[in-house]
């Protein structure tokens, strides 16, 4: 143990190893650009760009679904019904709910 004292302690009193030892303290956790918030920010972004992805996929399906819906009357006329519960004059509808 002595032994470890005795080299460590030249190492440590050293001017350039504490400006160094200051240097890293201080870009670690004071500065405006610290690291804990720089790996913070890191994995916020990539929540974020994973929500992106979630969001863009979804915009591409109901873009592909808008089209169909108005491109296809026979898919609108489905829409209206499954979706709003539409009916044409005269029609009876029967709601089947399921018991699990």
């Amino acid at each position: 143990m002595q032994k470890l004292v005795n080299i460590l302690l030249p190492i440590i009193k050293n001017k350039y190893f504490l400006t160094l030892f200051v240097f890293v303290l201080w870009i670690s956790f004071f500065d405006n650009n610290n690291l804990v918030d720089r790996l913070n920010d890191m994995n916020t972004l990539k929540q974020l760009e994973k929500d992106k992805m979630y969001y863009q996929e979804h915009i591409e399906q109901d873009r592909d679904r808008i089209n169909e819906l108005k491109t296809n009357n026979e898919n609108l006329e489905k829409f209206a019904r499954e979706e709003y519960l539409m009916k044409k004059k005269n029609e009876d509808v029967f709601y089947i709910v399921e018991e699990k």
